[in-house]
């Protein structure tokens, strides 16, 4: 089998690990074009500063002996696996590289040997590819369960961004999902090595970001459950992003039986950990039903803000950034743009905050201009009297 035949095994084998490629709403970007025969393998990844770009996304081997219940790598089950050395992947990325096929590469694996040997072949790709071949291009590589604090930080030093996937958010959930599988000691603890290295003055060298992966609705997890474990990570362990998967029935697998998941919960979960993480919200704020699980039919800021801000909207003129944010239709970058605007001079008018990128039908029913009731303002405006009129 040659390399190009085990890609096209082994890339479409990497298509549920989320590498930079899922968008804010928890959709997966379109792939760009590529070859035919690489058409499943490379994928448009976002990186952290904004920027888009193709990346190669593949195993290093499909060979697993973990037995996860959902996954159609589970050791036993019958499909084609494939394994590459480590010069043969550097080999092959180096290639796609050159000719301008990816731009970036995401590396991950079943589990081989245990995880100290099968993150050591993650970590001679990684070395191969920036010393060998003088890959300068995107590199995020995965850490295995298993892999000790030494190899952490080795693949810590090859990578742009490295992640380890809890699967679950406890280790209740995590047994009946992945019974091989310690939620501490096999995974948790290896997120908190890398979150130490990052920011304890090792000699790593580079600062790789830091992300995690959930498989979504499986295991009758709760999205307060898996809120709670976001938090915590976002707030402890610097993580830049925790990804859901939703759930998605296997053929061959015990979950075979188990429907899938609504694409909804997964747009309404990343919705929820970006109020967490840039937002300044707590989890005890979210909108959470009874069975601890946020409505699907409605954006939890939006739920908040018609809640709390309905009756005691926000001065815009006054406001605190913090309270600004928990306004719809203003994130992080407008928000700072309100206040440094302040500073020139009072807004007074929907015009002003439009001029700001605000998205002010989104905005309107929960702020005040100037001690005026904007909503007012915005329905002069949609029926057809113009702004600043008299």
């Amino acid at each position: 089998m040659d390399a190009i035949e085990k890609l096209q095994i082994l890339g479409p084998a990497a298509a549920d690990e989320c590498a930079d490629d899922v968008a804010a709403d928890g959709r997966h970007l379109l792939a760009p074009r590529t070859p035919r025969d690489l058409a499943k393998c490379v994928s448009h990844a976002t990186l952290p500063g904004g920027r888009r770009i193709p990346i190669l996304k593949t195993l290093v081997s499909s060979a697993c002996e973990n037995d996860c219940r959902y996954c159609a790598f589970r050791s036993g089950r019958d499909v084609r696996r494939a394994t590459f050395s480590a010069d043969e992947l550097a080999r092959l990325s180096d290639q796609l590289w050159r000719h301008g096929i990816v731009k970036g590469i995401f590396l991950s694996s079943g589990l081989v040997g245990g995880g100290i040997h099968t993150q050591d072949s993650i970590i001679a790709t990684a070395e191969l590819l920036r010393r060998k071949y003088h890959f300068s291009g995107y590199l995020h590589a995965k850490i295995m369960p298993g892999a000790d604090k030494a190899q952490v930080a080795e693949t810590m030093r090859w990578s742009d961004r490295v992640s380890l996937n809890l699967e679950a958010p406890n280790a209740n959930r995590l047994s009946t999902l992945a019974p091989r599988k310690g939620f501490s000691a096999d995974l948790l603890q290896r997120l908190r090595w890398a979150h130490e290295l990052a920011t304890g003055g090792s000699s790593i060298g580079r600062r790789p970001s830091l992300t995690t992966q959930f498989v979504v609705g499986a295991v009758g997890e709760s999205d307060l459950e898996l809120l709670l474990t976001s938090s915590y990570l976002y707030r402890e362990l610097g993580l830049a992003r925790t990804y859901f998967s939703g759930f998605n029935p296997v053929p061959g697998t015990p979950l075979e039986n188990q429907p899938p998941i609504q694409a909804r919960r997964e747009h309404r979960l990343y919705q929820a950990s970006f109020l967490l993480r840039d937002y300044a919200f707590d989890v005890e704020e979210l909108p959470f039903g009874s069975e601890g699980d946020l409505p699907l039919d409605t954006d939890p800021k939006l739920a908040w803000a018609q809640t709390h801000l309905l009756e005691s909207p926000v001065e815009v003129n006054a406001a605190e950034r913090h309270l600004l944010l928990r306004v719809p239709g203003i994130g992080p970058t407008t928000a700072d743009r309100i206040v440094q605007e302040r500073r020139k001079g009072r807004l007074t008018d929907v015009s002003d905050l439009r001029r700001l990128g605000i998205v002010v039908q989104r905005a309107m029913p929960f702020v005040l201009l100037d001690g005026h009731t904007a909503a007012r303002q915005l329905s002069f405006w949609t029926a057809g009297t113009p702004l600043g009129s008299s």
